[in-house]
């Protein structure tokens, strides 16, 4: 099986911190976003990632190289942000055999070890929701088999949103609906949605079951970011082999084991990265990244990013890459 993961976007919603970092690599409760993802996918027998980047892709391939090198890897850019499907077939010559195609806004809950062994034509990943209109959705029948895709509909009736996370398991089949999609101009809004590709699909033949995954975080703004952080901190923390004196712990949170901190309260809700120095401070609900210094401020609700130093005052800061900040 090989794994598709489009990567492509500026990550407007997340500014400043995408100015410097492209989105996927945006810290959540100790690992970068697609850090999560990937690890999910450890129980599948993958033959190749597939790396649709674009703007700052040399980060993705290099966090890729160090912690997920043991999978081959092989990395395609997308100059023209004009669409999920032609993103996908800028890999046209990579594409063969099944394919799983996953796209990094969301960290998700599931068991995707049935993949290895199903002998559907196709899967879609869906979440029920209470306001469908902002997502794409699935309309299935009564033995779950997807009758349409529709993307961002006008109405509230379908609640299966698609996650963002496909399996096909003919991919010539995949990149012949894409090329039909792209040649008979085929948008939703304007825009080359991977769902209107399926559609073709589905009005081919091909079978869609969908399969409803655990649960479903957001991480594609900084208040998203800051809730998924809760949520994961909330599956388990991690504050062993702190180097710190004179702290309280308020749980959950997240430490990396070189932070150090001192005369401080760290949470509930807090990430720590590698690195950071903590002194006099209340931070909660936070998320501080590598390699920044904090000192005398009660920081909550906050997304601080690397090599950033701040010191004193109360505040909600959403603060980007080497930034210095003081407060009297």
């Amino acid at each position: 099986m090989k794994v598709i993961i489009p990567l492509a976007g500026f990550g407007t919603r997340l500014r400043p911190h995408t100015y410097s970092r492209p989105k996927p690599l945006i810290n959540v409760a100790g690992k970068p976003v697609l850090g999560h993802l990937l690890d999910k996918l450890r129980p599948l027998p993958i033959d190749e990632f597939i790396f649709i980047t674009g703007y700052l892709g040399d980060q993705i391939k290099e966090y890729v190289r160090t912690n997920y090198g043991d999978t081959p890897s092989r990395y395609f850019v997308q100059e023209e942000l004009n669409g999920q499907s032609p993103a996908i077939l800028l890999a046209k010559e990579a594409i063969s055999g099944p394919v799983l195609i996953l796209f990094v806004d969301t960290i998700f809950e599931a068991d995707l070890s049935f993949l290895a062994t199903t002998d559907a034509e196709a899967v879609a990943f869906v979440k029920e929701v209470g306001d469908p209109r902002r997502f794409g959705v699935a309309a299935a029948n009564a033995q779950g088999i997807v009758t349409r895709f529709i993307e961002k509909p006008d109405s509230p009736e379908n609640r299966l949103a698609v996650i963002g996370m496909y399996y096909v398991r003919d991919s010539a089949a995949l990149v012949d609906a894409l090329e039909t999609q792209m040649r008979e101009g085929r948008r939703t809004k304007g825009e080359y949605y991977l769902t209107d590709g399926f559609q073709i699909m589905v009005d081919r033949g091909v079978k869609f079951q969908v399969a409803e995954v655990e649960s479903w975080l957001d991480a594609g703004t900084a208040e998203a970011v800051l809730e998924t952080n809760r949520l994961l901190l909330e599956r388990g923390g991690n504050i062993a082999g702190l180097k710190a004196e004179g702290f309280v712990i308020i749980p959950p949170v997240y430490i990396h084991p070189t932070a150090r901190i001192t005369n401080s309260v760290i949470g509930p809700y807090v990430t720590l990265g590698a690195n950071c120095e903590i002194e006099s401070c209340i931070i909660r609900d936070s998320i501080i990244d590598a390699d920044t210094s904090i000192h005398n401020i009660l920081l909550n609700h906050s997304l601080v990013g690397q090599h950033v130093d701040v010191k004193g005052g109360f505040r909600s800061l959403n603060v980007g890459d080497a930034t210095s900040m003081t407060y009297e």
